[in-house]
């Protein structure tokens, strides 16, 4: 429960755009003198999502129109207008590149300062993105301070030689263009754009599993999106081509039958551990609009389910088998996002990972609402805490000075085009 007496909260919003659905989470962030802020949801919505495929607008009308409702909606829920936002962004545009930095230490006595390390990231990111990519994030991994390597934090050390093994994050300049022409045409500001996994996995995990190793798992409607995490950093990124949205579309070939009662089929029966289902177990499709005297198995169910989840399944494990970490993270798999619903899905991860697994829900969040036990909420709630500054792995944003030039010419444009 938080105290009645504390200073005044910053209100922090998120809006994760997603290929199905448009979601916000709108949170207060109490700051309470030296002690770690706390933040508490007061509201949450969503709505479908038009103009998005696969993560990438494809129409920057129809999702101005998704935007402005949600908008709308979660206004009207607290009472107050939303100034600015954080966004969550994913899709099988975003690439990650490897990237290393080397500084000579500027103090004649060799300390290492913050400006230093400002200075060694900084080296790292000039390295030329592939084309038509710009960076939306770059994270350092590790530092070398005259080859003592695997150190953390440099600052205080001594040392005349500084080098950064970084990981930089692109994403597709025109993708990252529509969503930020979208956003800046309903009004609000943007803070920044982030990578959906990053404020999602950084929320649903505690430092200790990061040290120990874990990756965890957002699976969309029509991606699915991956981190992972070793010694308290982030050790890899993925993007599978393969969401929620598959399974709808595997269960209306199997069953014949419209995708809307198929995805009605998915939420209610879904299944996806087809061993734990009884053969004899018969669904009457009339209950979710089906024609009457349509009935199926609902082992038959599980079956289209579980193959789909398998080869889902599949692709995670050949990730981690690309980093040598195949059933080798200590702490598992952590699952989330909408598609992480699935029932059976824990269980059949576990045989195919060969790895401890579970659901992810946000750790140390209050909330007013009860969207914080909907794992489609996750991203949106993460930004929040993306936010605050408070994410465990430490990431440089993205905007350059020329950057922040473009985009505020850009934000300064849309918004004269507001009536």
């Amino acid at each position: 429960m938080f105290q009645t007496k504390k200073s005044q909260p910053e209100i922090v919003t998120g809006i994760d755009i997603g290929s199905s659905s448009i979601r916000i989470a709108i949170g207060q962030v109490y700051h309470d003198g030296g002690k770690r802020p706390e933040i508490q949801i007061i509201a949450a919505s969503e709505v479908t999502s038009e103009g998005i495929n696969k993560g990438v607008v494809n129409s920057i009308e129809d999702t101005v129109s998704s935007i402005t409702g949600v908008l709308e909606y979660a206004e009207r829920t607290v009472g107050f207008p939303i100034e600015n936002a954080w966004i969550g962004v994913s899709g099988t545009h975003i690439m990650a590149q490897e990237s290393k930095g080397v500084i000579a230490v500027a103090k004649s006595d060799g300390e290492i300062s913050n400006d230093d390390v400002e200075r060694v990231v900084e080296a790292a990111r000039t390295v030329a993105p592939p084309l038509n990519y710009e960076m939306l994030h770059i994270i350092p991994r590790q530092f070398t301070v005259d080859g003592q390597t695997g150190i953390k934090d440099p600052i205080g050390m001594t040392g005349i030689r500084l080098e950064v093994d970084a990981q930089i994050i692109h994403g597709l300049t025109t993708h990252v263009n529509n969503v930020s022409k979208a956003v800046y045409r309903t009004g609000i500001d943007i803070d920044d754009i982030v990578l959906s996994i990053l404020a999602a996995g950084d929320v649903v995990t505690t430092a200790r599993q990061k040290d120990l190793g874990v990756a965890v798992v957002n699976i969309g409607a029509g991606v699915t999106t991956l981190v992972v995490y070793e010694d308290g950093d982030i050790m890899h990124t993925a993007t599978i081509p393969l969401g929620s949205e598959h399974i709808t579309n595997d269960l209306a070939i199997g069953l014949r039958t419209s995708i809307d009662i198929a995805e009605r089929v998915k939420v209610q029966y879904g299944y996806a551990h087809a061993e734990d289902m009884r053969s004899d177990e018969i669904i009457d499709l009339s209950e979710v609009g089906g024609e009457s005297g349509e009935s199926i198995s609902r082992k038959y169910i599980s079956e289209i389910v579980q193959a789909r989840v398998e080869e889902l399944l599949e692709k995670i494990d050949e990730e981690l088998m690309k980093i040598n970490r195949s059933g080798l993270l200590p702490a598992g798999v952590v699952f989330t996002g909408g598609g992480a619903k699935c029932d059976g899905l824990i269980s059949l991860a576990k045989e195919i990972l060969e790895l401890p697994a579970s659901l992810g829900f946000p750790i140390e969040i209050a909330s007013a609402t009860d969207k914080i036990n909907d794992l489609s909420f996750t991203t949106a709630i993460g930004l929040i805490k993306w936010g605050t500054g408070l994410q465990e792995v430490r990431t440089v944003k993205r905007g350059s000075k020329q950057a922040k030039k473009t985009v505020e010419s850009m934000r300064n444009f849309f918004q004269s085009l507001i009536p």
